[in-house]
């Protein structure tokens, strides 16, 4: 039986650690709330700097926490991505099957897996990234990947596949495979350093081949120049429906013409990562169903506030999600 939603990104093991203030930000020159690339030796120093923290260590990756959401929520999805053959990817490996059953990963002989350490705020729960990529963003292919994709009704992708290496590539193969099958791209751009590095990269994949978009507030304003809500109209003349994402104030979501404005469901934050992933995932499981654009941004946001509610960026909690899909959708 097809799938109804293929997922190509970056496999990276999420290291999550509460901070109570910048200072080690600062110690290291972060720019907080920002993603940082960095390589193997800066990742070590920073996480040994943390190390007697508390770690927790999650699978991770915004492609995969969107597609294990969809999963977790009931529909039938197949995540595709590199890892290495190391204990972290043999950790990421039961976590994807545990979460949505099976998966496409791809496992390279000599690379590390990619691994992503959050340093969050015990403040606001703002999360401060640095990640190195590894053995992700050398995946040269997706391979028999191309036939899930030609089968399912959704191919969705984020925007860290297209800064550079193989992996640009292979997400350009994915691109052409499923617009020769005329199956439906969502592209979320996941970060403002993807935004702000290619941006003309972004505007013609969302022109060309896009059919629903998803950026925060700053992603935005980066992509055109304009602030959220003109950014929303502008990007929504090329694509057929736009989620913008304003974290407290909510979301706006724009289709046909007409703008929806979706609003937060109040919360105690705990870990801002992972939520706009889990935000698309719930979006587009609504959109599997042929919900409105309001029910898909609505259980959207019920969906991100379990995730801000706990440290991690996948749900755990089976209930609240049962609850908040019943809630807007009732039994589909």
């Amino acid at each position: 039986m097809p799938i109804q939603a293929a997922g190509l990104g970056n496999a990276i093991m999420d290291a999550l650690v509460r901070i109570d203030d910048d200072s080690i930000l600062h110690e290291f020159g972060l720019t907080r709330g920002q993603m940082h690339p960095v390589d193997d030796d800066r990742w070590q120093a920073v996480h040994q700097r943390v190390s007697d923290l508390g770690v927790e260590v999650h699978s991770g990756g915004s492609c995969a926490n969107t597609m294990q959401t969809m999963g977790l929520l009931g529909a039938d999805v197949l995540y595709c991505g590199q890892i290495g053959d190391d204990a972290q990817g043999a950790a990421y490996s039961r976590a994807m099957t545990a979460n949505i059953g099976k998966h496409h990963l791809v496992v390279h002989p000599s690379l590390k897996t990619g691994k992503c350490l959050s340093l969050i705020s015990a403040r606001d729960g703002e999360r401060t990234m640095l990640t190195d990529l590894g053995a992700a963003v050398h995946l040269p292919s997706i391979g028999g990947f191309a036939v899930a994709i030609e089968e399912a009704r959704l191919l969705h992708l984020t925007g860290y596949l297209f800064l550079g290496g193989p992996v640009r590539e292979a997400a350009f193969e994915a691109v052409q495979v499923a617009v020769r099958a005329g199956v439906p791209i969502s592209l979320d751009v996941a970060d403002p350093f993807v935004a702000r590095t290619i941006k003309n990269d972004l505007l013609a994949l969302f022109r060309d081949h896009v059919d629903i978009a998803f950026l925060n507030r700053e992603e935005a304003e980066l992509v055109t120049g304009r602030p959220p809500e003109d950014a929303l109209i502008e990007l929504s003349e090329i694509v057929d429906t736009v989620v913008v994402k304003l974290g407290a104030q909510g979301s706006l979501v724009r289709r046909k013409g007409k703008t929806t404005r979706i609003p937060v469901y109040p919360t105690t934050v705990a870990d801002t990562t992972g939520a706009g992933d889990s935000y698309a995932g719930a979006f587009l499981y609504g959109w599997l169903q042929g919900w409105t654009p309001a029910q898909c941004g609505d259980l959207g946001s019920r969906v991100a506030a379990l995730t801000v509610g706990q440290v991690g960026a996948v749900v755990r909690d089976q209930a609240g999600l049962h609850n908040a899909r019943m809630l807007v959708g009732g039994a589909t």
